[in-house]
């Protein structure tokens, strides 16, 4: 479980020397009824749950769509939402069973049945998009509605399963109301979560309401909410600076971020140690420059992420040598091990045992935003320094960039990547298992088999050693080079409540948690 360094602590201070009482930090019956608007660069890529693994989308859903399972914030364990109770059945992890509450309805009045259930799972997993969930379900063979009781079949032993269940992956859709075999593409919403969404202008903004039937794991559905999306990080610490947002979350420039003074009344700061992590990943199809396994080695032994933590990222970010980061069961450090220090000598030695051409040429892109443009940059001047490669810097914008990297368009580029649950599976099977979320060609039997194994024990303990070796595989094979491991902040205006709860370093956005004092 990842800890929360809360700094309200400071900002009570100040308002106990200002001689306001600390109960202002709770919400106000009395209180304003006008939405909170948050502002956020982490755009939609689908209102469809079967359409998008990303984190603007992921956020949207835990607000407007319901999961038979649902995360407590800080919790480790998944509890009921949609369901009444869920729970393997037999001691072989491959049969799960939940029980449907009997009081669940979608936010057009219509009852939530187990054949909702059953087809949300089916659909997702027969449109199969290339950017949506399907990949965290591989060994999902069936499932199974009869009366409210809903039983997933598995073809191989499945711990994490509950905690899949529960995120945006586990959304439960109106079978009449979202096609069996295409997206839903009418910006419109029919879910059961503690929102409704009331207007939507995609990139734009959302304008959420509570929902009064939603019946689930919350108490509360909290006030309405306006969610604003801004294309560059410069354009949402702009929004904040002239008072358009109340709450940003996800990304104010590092050097904002770098500077936040916790002493200032004017805003309330919340720091957690987030999980987000950051990855340079290779196209390593037949056809791609960095097919050969030499070449690639050849990068990983060039990248100085020093620059990257200090100059780009004004240090809100900490560096990255595995796979897993820190803070989860079986992190090691299989990039620092083997390239503990930038080796250019070493890197020509393996580009030429590869045999190819010097400079070599590849292209490199990357979602389109200044900070990302200066990150990539300083990698591309790393990569050029001692004339091995000849990089093409290339800006796209998020949902061509996500197609583009799936259909094999970049010899190289650079990913973002948050927990989907608090396990160590949820950046090892969606990243480098088979048919995985980055579409860039990596299988490897070997692999294949160490996630299966991690996988097997619901004591996630006994799994430390079947991770370390599978992210040291990654160092030999590389795939992809970690990069580095962030911070997650949340800004908030003072008359602000609840928004120390908003995120815990996950994707998942607590927007019933704010109101105003």
């Amino acid at each position: 479980m990842r800890s929360i360094r809360l700094r309200i602590l400071a900002i009570l201070a100040v308002l106990v020397i200002a001689g306001v009482g600390a109960w202002q930090l709770l919400p106000s019956d009395e209180g304003k009824s006008d939405p909170v608007t948050v502002g956020t660069t982490d755009e939609v890529t689908s209102l469809d749950p079967a359409g998008a693994y990303d984190a603007g989308s992921w956020a949207m859903y835990s607000n407007v769509y319901q999961s038979l399972m649902t995360f407590k914030s800080g919790a480790i364990v998944p509890e009921p939402d949609a369901a009444e109770s869920c729970g393997f059945i037999g001691g072989k992890l491959q049969t799960y069973q939940c029980k449907l509450r009997d009081d669940v309805t979608f936010s057009d009045g219509k009852e939530i049945t187990a054949e909702d259930v059953k087809y949300s799972f089916d659909r997702m997993m027969e449109i199969k998009t290339d950017v949506g969930p399907s990949v965290l379900f591989p060994s999902l063979k069936n499932v199974v509605a009869e009366g409210r009781t809903v039983t997933f079949n598995l073809s191989a032993r499945d711990a994490t399963f509950p905690q899949k269940l529960a995120t945006g992956a586990g959304s439960i859709v109106e079978k009449d109301a979202y096609s069996e075999r295409k997206l839903r593409t009418d910006n419109k919403v029919t879910g059961s979560g503690p929102y409704v969404l009331k207007s939507y202008n995609p990139g734009v903004s959302a304008e959420l309401v509570p929902n009064a039937n939603y019946k689930g794991a919350l108490k509360s559905t909290g006030g309405p909410v306006t969610v604003r999306y801004y294309k560059q990080s410069d354009e949402l610490l702009a929004a904040w600076k002239s008072g358009q947002v109340d709450v940003t979350h996800r990304q104010l420039p590092s050097s904002t971020l770098a500077e936040l003074d916790t002493a200032d009344v004017g805003q309330r700061v919340t720091e957690a140690d987030s999980a987000e992590i950051r990855n340079l990943v290779f196209n390593v199809r037949k056809s791609s420059p960095l097919a050969d396994k030499k070449v690639r080695q050849a990068i990983a032994a060039l990248i100085d992420r020093a620059p990257l933590v200090t100059d780009v990222f004004k240090s809100t970010v900490e560096p990255l040598y595995s796979l897993i980061p820190q803070g989860y069961i079986g992190h090691s450090t299989p990039f620092f091990d083997a390239y503990p220090a930038p080796d250019s000598e070493r890197a020509r030695e393996l580009m030429l045992e590869a045999g190819v051409q010097l400079p070599l040429h590849i292209n490199f892109a990357y979602r389109d935003d200044a900070e990302y443009t200066k990150e990539s940059a300083e990698i591309r001047r790393q990569l050029e320094a001692d004339g091995l490669f000849k990089v093409t810097m290339k800006a796209v914008e998020w949902q061509t960039f996500q197609k583009g990297y799936a259909a094999g368009e970049y010899d190289m580029y650079t990913l973002g990547w948050l927990p989907d649950y608090p396990d160590p599976d949820t950046f090892s099977q969606p990243l480098v298992g088979r048919d995985s979320s980055l579409h860039n060609g990596y299988t490897s039997k070997k692999m294949d088999q160490l996630i299966s194994s991690t996988l097997q024990y619901s004591d996630r303990s006994r799994t430390s050693a079947d991770f370390k070796e599978l992210q040291k595989l990654v160092g030999e094979d590389v795939p992809l080079v970690p990069l580095w491991q962030k911070k997650d902040y949340v800004l908030a205006k003072p008359d602000i409540s609840g928004s120390q709860y908003l995120s815990d370093g996950t994707g998942i956005w607590r927007l019933w948690e704010l109101g105003w004092i």
